[in-house]
């Protein structure tokens, strides 16, 4: 199956990127995980060696590779056990960086995105809002013209980054009567007055920092509007797509390592006188869920291939997520019980990916928003567009 998308080019890339990935990162993961802060000098070593702009343009420091270097990169990402890293990675490489790549004027690309490539600086997406999480119509935070800025005011919650980030993509309301039509992005650099950040202290993905942040009166000149005035919403659903996608590609990866390390500790572990890998109960509850998770990859390369023709796959990365979110719950819950009492310890790494897998569910917008976004496609006849 791999070989459908994977080049001998794409193979040496995946095992130089696993190499940085235990010589460079694995050794700091348990220091990352128990501070939720991660070193700065990790970001500069992901860009020195490129990392940070696999498909972005040659001009502004990328490599313009294509999207299945993004999937190695996401797939290898997980196979450390941080889902916490991993985010702090991925929301600053295709959340943040998206934006300023697609809206982006060319003095906002040379100020922000060529140094976010570079390692030098990172990025945060802010749109969730303490009173709105997956409703992006209904942000209460605003933008209103003073002068030769915008002053922006409100609140922003679960952003990934959100504390030790260089610069903020903020979402806020700039014509309110117009609801989703009247919003518009802005870059909001970390060191603005009246921008306050609170760490919040997390279940899982304990290696990023995540905050809630506070907009008063904080003041952005006129350049820093992202894109176009009111366009906002648009650009939003657009990126969705993508980063559904992410999600789902992230599941299955961590699923395979969950079970990779569970089928190991199965044939490794004895009970009256066997394996344990031996029990029929246990060997056909692995078997059912490396199916799953096989068709949940298969599925999204396949989702990722469409997204490389061009195509706008919001129906497909939709069930992408959805699908391999509940799967990857699911293996995780069962490779925890797998290992008894061992796998509830938290000196087993299971302990761990069973509290960074819940967020999957949860994050880029919930299972249950995601299935009314599908039932409207499929039962209503509704479709989307991108806006650019």
């Amino acid at each position: 199956m791999n070989q459908l998308y994977f080049t001998e080019e794409h193979n040496n890339f995946r095992s130089s990127f696993r190499s940085f990935l235990q010589k460079e990162v694995v050794p700091h993961i348990e220091k990352w995980e128990a501070s939720g802060t991660i070193d700065r000098f990790i970001w500069k070593k992901f860009g020195d060696m490129g990392y940070l702009g696999l498909t972005y343009d040659e001009k502004h420091g990328g490599l313009g590779l294509d999207i299945f270097y993004t999937v190695i990169f996401l797939e290898e990402l997980q196979q450390i056990n941080s889902a916490g890293f991993a985010a702090a990675v991925w929301a600053h490489v295709y959340l943040a960086m998206t934006h300023l790549h697609t809206e982006g004027s060319p003095e906002q690309k040379e100020a922000y995105l060529v140094p976010s490539i570079a390692g030098d600086k990172i990025g945060a997406l802010c749109i969730t809002e303490p009173f709105g999480g997956s409703d992006v119509g209904g942000m209460r935070t605003t933008a209103t013209v003073d002068g030769e800025d915008y002053v922006l005011n409100g609140s922003k919650t679960f952003i990934t980054n959100g504390v030790y980030s260089d610069y903020l993509i903020v979402a806020a309301k700039t014509t309110p009567e117009l609801g989703n039509k009247g919003i518009s992005l802005f870059i909001v650099d970390r060191g603005a007055a009246g921008l306050s950040a609170t760490k919040l202290d997390k279940l899982g993905w304990r290696a990023s920092d995540t905050a809630e942040l506070a907009f008063d009166q904080v003041r952005v000149p006129k350049h820093n509007l992202l894109g176009e005035w009111d366009q906002g919403f648009g650009y939003i659903m657009q990126h969705f797509a993508s980063e559904r996608l992410i999600m789902g590609v992230n599941a299955h990866a961590r699923s395979e390592w969950a079970l990779d390390y569970t089928i190991q500790y199965m044939k490794d572990r004895t009970a009256f006188g066997q394996s344990i890998s031996k029990f029929q109960a246990l060997r056909h509850r692995v078997a059912e869920l490396s199916s799953e998770v096989a068709m949940c990859k298969t599925y999204n390369y396949a989702v990722a291939n469409h997204m490389h023709q061009g195509h706008y796959a919001v129906k497909e990365a939709t069930m992408s997520k959805l699908m391999s979110t509940k799967i990857a719950d699911k293996v995780a819950y069962e490779c925890l019980q797998f290992l008894g009492g061992y796998g509830y310890m938290e000196e087993y790494p299971l302990a761990r990916h069973f509290r960074d897998s819940r967020l999957g569910p949860i994050g880029g917008g919930t299972s249950e928003i995601l299935k009314e976004i599908i039932a409207k496609m499929v039962i209503d006849g509704k479709s989307y567009n991108p806006a650019t």
